[in-house]
């Protein structure tokens, strides 16, 4: 995420970057030390998409200040 937004690792931090899921559930975060995006807990697809083909999980990455 860092990389991807220009950023230095130590500005992401500085900013209070934080993954926010739509739902009940985070199944996102951001690792402190990398800055990658990782899953926070196992991600069953059949529990959460039953029986559609197309499974996507949403995310925003909210960063503080300007771009």
């Amino acid at each position: 995420v860092a990389k991807d937004l220009g950023l230095e690792l130590s500005a992401l931090r500085d900013r209070g970057a934080r993954i926010v899921d739509k739902g009940r559930r985070q199944y996102f975060s951001l690792h402190e030390k990398t800055g990658h995006l990782v899953t926070a807990e196992r991600i069953d697809r059949e529990q959460l998409c039953e029986v559609a083909n197309k499974c996507v999980l949403r995310c925003e990455v909210i960063v503080e200040g300007e771009m």
